[in-house]
């Protein structure tokens, strides 16, 4: 599994303060944490002002990359953000996100064209979140289009289907699950994404939900989550899952990661 770090956003409260009171150290720590955790990208995303945007992100990246050398998820619902914020990374991260809304892809596909750079994208366009499988695959058509366009290949590209909160929907996850399918039916080398803790939004409990929903996801094909990799009860979840459904060579990661403290013991 491809784990996306969560933790460096500053739509979260502490983050929030950390931002504003230039608390380096908090954000110091919470890269460190992830790190070690063995996320593959640590997600920074500032959440401020359109006017501050840019210099933030600028001096959080700066402060991740002081402390690891983890790739960046450069998070921004500004493609021209993600853009810009970049050049401040030392080495290819990941892109988030674009998507059929807007210019979005004609702002980043050329940028990150001819780079090592990945992307995430989201299956919504300029109407909103489309309501069923079939209008989001249009939406995913149109992705790939344009990724062919510009030469970026399946491999790259993290495609998020838009997990929505389960308390609202009439079938449970089956529509999004139809939309994984298809897509690694089409593309089997191609990443699914998605923020998991979205799924159990207004429920009580919502660790054992974002846990079910990470299992279901991971059977109908999703190797990469936006997710909080200090959470070892997920990750042990997500381990034991890769092991049964044969992902996992003679659970060789599963004992490895358990040996390493990662999950089910402390270290």
């Amino acid at each position: 599994m491809i784990i996306i770090g969560e933790k460096i956003n500053g739509s979260i409260p502490s983050v929030a303060k950390a931002i504003a009171e230039k608390n380096e150290e908090h954000i110091k720590k919470l890269a460190i944490a992830q790190a070690e955790a063995g996320a593959t990208y640590i997600d920074v995303c500032a959440s401020v002002e359109d006017e501050i945007e840019v210099e933030t992100m600028k001096w959080l990246i700066d402060l991740v990359q002081s402390v690891t050398d983890t790739p960046i998820a450069v998070d921004s619902p500004n493609a021209r953000t993600c853009v810009e914020c970049m050049q401040y990374c030392k080495k290819p991260g990941l892109i988030n996100s674009v998507s059929g809304e807007g210019d979005k892809m004609e702002v980043v596909f050329p940028v990150i064209a001819d780079t090592k750079w990945e992307v995430v994208a989201l299956l919504n366009g300029d109407t909103g979140i489309p309501k069923t499988a079939a209008d989001r695959l249009k939406v995913f058509d149109d992705i790939m289009a344009k990724a062919k366009e510009y030469g970026i290949a399946p491999n790259r590209i993290h495609i998020d289907p838009l997990v929505e909160m389960l308390c609202t929907s009439d079938d449970g996850i089956a529509m999004v699950e139809e939309v994984m399918t298809s897509i690694k039916e089409q593309y089997p080398t191609i990443h699914i994404t998605g923020a998991v803790s979205n799924i159990s939004f207004n429920l009580p409990a919502r660790k054992l939900v974002n846990q079910a929903f990470v299992v279901l996801a991971m059977k109908a094909g999703m190797d990469s989550a936006v997710l909080d990799p200090l959470n070892k009860d997920m990750l042990g979840m997500i381990y034991a899952a890769e092991a049964c459904l044969g992902l996992d060579e003679m659970c060789m990661e599963y004992i490895s990661a358990y040996r390493e403290g990662l999950f089910g013991q402390k270290k």
